[in-house]
């Protein structure tokens, strides 16, 4: 493979690349079809006030082509009085923000060989972000991203379209459609570093290397996630238990105080990585058990 320079690295933290990790492995079970739907759109509607409002499932490595697709899921974001998303991008509040303010520098001969090294050194070569001062995982989530833009999306090198949540943003913006975010980005650092918390160095070098290679070699046989997801033939498991407290449970908990009250002011779009929809802690089995009516709604 050939390899290609980014001039500007849109640096953004996946929290959610981690719970679709742990949504598609949880998939492997016996499929219940009463939590089977072809969909990632929803209606949320209720008895006691007149608000209709959409819970949108998200995979971050898609952009504007998939959503400008989806007819009916952009009617329903014009519908809405405010979009709800997992976090705003704020000037100076920013990862690369975050990251670069850092004073300590990490020794990445520890772990990466002297090839993948130069490699990554290429790779943030004209970005904004000090990769230095980046921890192996956020390194990682960043490799992992890059790996399915460039090669399960095959995206070009230089193209800095949006990710799903971020265009989704932006069109609320053009639309007059007030922002709201659930948590800080952060918030989402601090969790994506606690999540493996205590994590052997060894294996911060295995899982490094083994993204590397798969972008060097353009292997897309682990593109399967954003198969699975572009073609929504979607297990949500509502009856599943989750398995993420960290990552899934106390967040979706935590949403849940403040989406509850905005619901019952505004029609809102609540745009959210997909694994937060699913499961028991789900925001959909949260929302049922409210008292609200959940609809899937086709997206095109």
């Amino acid at each position: 493979m050939q390899h290609k320079t980014i001039k500007v690295i849109n640096f953004l933290f996946l929290i959610s690349l981690f719970s679709f990790q742990i949504a598609t492995c949880q998939n492997k079970t016996k499929i219940d079809s009463s939590s089977s739907f072809n969909t990632i759109l929803f209606k949320v509607t209720s008895t006691d006030h007149k608000n209709v409002s959409y819970l949108f499932g998200t995979h971050h490595a898609l952009g504007k082509t998939f959503f400008d697709s989806l007819t009916k899921a952009n009617q329903a974001l014009k519908s809405c009085d405010v979009l709800i998303k997992e976090n705003l991008n704020i000037p100076g509040k920013m990862a690369e923000d975050i990251i670069n303010k850092r004073t300590t520098e990490v020794k990445w001969n520890k772990y990466l060989v002297k090839e993948d090294l130069a490699y990554v050194e290429d790779l943030f070569a004209n970005s904004p972000t000090d990769y230095k001062k980046m921890t192996p995982t956020e390194m990682y989530t960043f490799l992992n991203r890059y790996f399915k833009q460039q090669i399960c999306l095959n995206k070009n090198a230089n193209d800095t379209s949006l990710s799903l949540d971020d265009y989704i943003s932006s069109k609320a913006t053009e639309q007059d459609i007030a922002l709201y975010g659930l948590e800080t980005t952060e918030e989402q650092i601090e969790l994506i570093n606690k999540d493996v918390e205590g994590m052997p160095r060894r294996t911060h070098k295995r899982r490094l290397a083994n993204i590397i290679n798969k972008i060097r070699t353009e292997n897309s046989n682990s593109c399967e996630e954003i198969d699975w997801y572009s073609q929504m033939q979607i297990d949500y498991k509502l009856d599943t238990t989750c398995t993420n407290t960290l990552i899934l449970t106390d967040r979706n908990n935590k949403w849940m105080t403040s989406i509850s009250n905005m619901l019952k002011q505004k029609n809102c779009f609540i745009a959210v990585g997909l694994s937060h929809l699913m499961f028991d802690c789900g925001l959909i089995s949260q929302l049922k058990k409210l008292g609200y009516t959940i609809t899937p709604i086709e997206v095109k």
